[in-house]
């Protein structure tokens, strides 16, 4: 795998710690930065990680939003290029197999939100601040905000959020689910961490079909969502995971789970 220039990576037993390492610029997203998160997304869709986490660097921003100076001089086709980039990056970073928690430790402004919107689960800082301020530039959310908001938040919510461009507290995205739980600087990154190891201790194969299940049947309607569901459950069957899982169960001890 060949080194990052704007992403650091670690890996702690079967979770992954993803960096956003461009501290000097409140981690806002440039070409290279989609470019380098897009093949990390190539390299890691079907990896033997159990969980990845998503973080930014330094305490001040999650992601800031996307490199404005570099959006400035754009042309027509070359924003068309640009935010293309950017939904098909974050749609890879979605179809991730396992689960994806955003570790949202300061701004997640623009792309930045757009980047926690394409995560699984959200956990905050208190002093984290979500916006999706692309009107007060002449622009639109383009990574997929006025899509996914409006999936995550309601219409008219997303309505809100993007019409006016405000900034919005962890609380009040906790208020409106899309936060599962706010935590203090010190420890929000241990938190998602203790997350992590429990998802770590479930089924690979049960925790990476309930995504699937989740992310295919969210956009249809109920009957083909509940039809997938139903072929989903029977194709577990197949597994040596769920052999293990109810035999452990009968028999009162701790599965042994292989992710086969």
């Amino acid at each position: 795998m060949m080194a990052y220039e704007t992403l650091s990576y670690e890996v702690k037993g079967s979770v992954g710690i993803l960096t956003i390492n461009r501290p000097q610029a409140m981690n806002a997203l440039n070409s290279q930065v989609l470019k380098e998160l897009a093949r990390f997304a190539a390299e890691h869709q079907t990896s033997a990680l159990r969980c990845l986490i998503i973080t930014g660097a330094g305490d001040k921003a999650f992601v800031a939003g996307a490199d404005i100076k570099e959006m400035e001089a754009m042309s027509v086709a070359q924003a068309s290029e640009f935010s293309t980039a950017g939904q098909s990056t974050f749609n890879a970073i979605e179809s991730i197999s396992c689960p994806v928690i955003a570790a949202v430790n300061g701004f997640a402004l623009g792309g930045g939100m757009e980047l926690a919107l394409s995560c699984d689960i959200i956990l905050a800082s208190e002093k984290s601040k979500f916006g999706l301020p692309e009107v007060s530039l002449g622009l639109l959310p383009a990574f997929g905000g006025t899509q996914r908001l409006a999936r995550s938040a309601g219409l008219f919510k997303a309505r809100e959020m993007i019409f006016t461009g405000n900034f919005y507290s962890a609380n009040d995205m906790k208020e409106i689910g899309i936060v599962s739980k706010v935590c203090t600087p010190e420890t929000l990154l241990t938190e998602a961490e203790a997350m992590a190891a429990t998802i770590v201790t479930r089924s690979p194969v049960g925790v990476a079909a309930s995504k699937r299940a989740i992310n295919q049947g969210f956009d249809r309607l109920l009957s083909e969502g509940l039809a997938g569901e139903v072929s989903a459950f029977a194709k577990l069957f197949t597994t040596e995971d769920q052999k293990e899982g109810t035999s452990a169960f009968v028999a009162k001890r701790k599965p042994n789970f292989t992710g086969k």
